[in-house]
């Protein structure tokens, strides 16, 4: 029987707590508790967890701070930030600052429970990556640098692939215009570049690429390449 993964929650809001003591205690998970940034980094250096789900509008220390503390100190774990409707600014720099993902107050648990498996899941692909990528009908040999659909091979460009790669090393994590540029392109270049061709990519690999499955638009912040099992 495997142990339970350990979630630990910082958020300073006690009915936004118990709603996800409740609600994953309920999914097998166990869970941890923190109503402020210094308490909740004290904990993170006291235990094991798998995953940290972390309120970016903390009083005192804010959720910015703890994750720059926890990635500067070599952290991996998986941190999924919660957010207002109104910070997408926050968003964008918390995933530029190694956020596995986010979202958005008021949210619903099916959609915070995705988030924490595909987070969990891409920890796991890191450490033991696999040579071949299959989300659906799309395959990716990361060895060969083989893309196929259905079992049919797809020609792409040098730039296609390595933004198609870098979507499949990170696959179920939302990366941002900004840090899909710099890792692509070397430099911060004009976001219509990595819109042109995230079209062509969609042209070559969707089933309709005018309603994407796989390269989905995470609204004003990047783009997710989804998981299929």
């Amino acid at each position: 029987m495997t142990a339970p993964l350990r979630v630990l929650v910082i958020d300073d809001e006690p009915a936004i707590r118990r709603f996800l003591r409740v609600s994953l205690a309920a999914q097998g998970y166990l869970v941890l508790e923190a109503d402020s940034g210094e308490s909740g980094y004290a904990l993170l250096q006291r235990n094991t967890v798998d995953v940290v789900i972390l309120d970016l509008g903390l009083p005192g220390v804010s959720g910015l701070d703890i994750l720059k503390r926890l990635r500067e100190g070599g952290s991996s774990v998986p941190v999924i930030v919660l957010s207002s409707r109104s910070d997408e600014g926050g968003k964008v720099t918390a995933l530029d600052m190694g956020a596995d993902d986010y979202v958005t107050k008021p949210f619903g648990m099916d959609e915070l429970l995705a988030r924490i498996r595909a987070a969990v899941r891409h920890r796991l692909q890191q450490e033991g990556e696999r040579p071949i990528f299959k989300s659906g009908d799309l395959a990716v040999d990361l060895v060969h640098r083989v893309v196929t659909v259905g079992g049919a091979e797809v020609k792409l460009t040098p730039r296609e692939y390595d933004l198609l790669r870098l979507l499949v090393m990170h696959a179920g994590k939302v990366l941002t215009h900004k840090f899909l540029l710099r890792e692509v392109w070397g430099s911060e270049t004009d976001v219509q570049y990595l819109r042109i061709y995230i079209r062509t990519l969609r042209q070559k690999i969707e089933a309709d690429p005018v309603q994407p499955a796989l390269i989905q638009t995470e609204q004003g912040v990047g783009y997710r390449l989804k998981i299929f099992e």
